[in-house]
């Protein structure tokens, strides 16, 4: 089986003030054959800094809940080492969510690529708020009041 590019990242939520509105979100990318998940799980760390990791098997939450739907190829690609490593990144009282997925959008031109002889060389995701401050300089915004 051919896969697409995949990509992961982690989400910070300060505060551990996580809600429920990212899963839909995630679905429709899902369900509009943009991505496929291939591993999701989630950390946290309370007030004291205890850490909690939670593969989706084993959260009870109704906002992980929600997330068990989503991951259609568990492949165990995020590791109890992964989450650990998080976990000491995180500040008290926060959580985060690790994400893995394949790029669906994006199968056919790898594909295309590779039967090309190409070579990935590099490969880099520009920061939101960089783009929104180039889009808002060149519409003429003045720089916070977008």
């Amino acid at each position: 089986m051919e896969i697409g590019p995949v990509e992961y990242m982690v989400v910070a939520f300060p505060g551990n003030r996580f809600k429920g509105e990212v899963a839909p979100a995630l679905r429709e990318l899902i369900d509009n054959g943009t991505i496929r998940v291939l591993d999701l799980a989630f950390v946290m760390k309370d007030a004291n800094g205890d850490v909690v990791g939670a593969e989706l098997e084993d959260a009870g939450s109704e906002v992980f809940q929600a997330f068990q739907t989503l991951t259609i190829d568990r492949g165990g690609l995020i590791s109890e080492d992964d989450i650990q490593e998080i976990a000491v990144a995180l500040d008290p009282d926060s959580s985060a969510a690790i994400l893995v997925w394949e790029d669906l959008w994006a199968a056919r031109f790898a594909d295309a690529v590779r039967g090309a002889g190409g070579v990935l060389v590099d490969i880099q995701r520009v920061p939101h708020a960089f783009v929104q401050e180039a889009l808002d300089y060149a519409a003429g915004v003045p720089a916070g009041k977008e």
